[in-house]
């Protein structure tokens, strides 16, 4: 059995868009800390990612 790391940003949720910039991957705009959790859920369940949260709001999805 093969084992793989794949330690890989997916996406990045955020309410404040001058904490993050560039980066690659798409990133999602909240309202507020609610809305920031309820995007950071839907997307880790539809692209079975993990979610980590930065502080204030911002949330990044990983694939471990």
């Amino acid at each position: 059995m093969e084992v793989l790391i794949r330690n890989e940003l997916v996406a990045i949720v955020t309410q404040n868009p001058s904490q993050v910039a560039g980066g690659g991957v798409p990133i999602f705009y909240a309202q507020d800390l609610a809305d920031s959790e309820r995007i950071a859920l839907c997307l880790s369940r539809t692209l079975s990612a993990m979610v980590h949260e930065l502080g204030r709001g911002t949330y990044f999805l990983t694939h471990h």
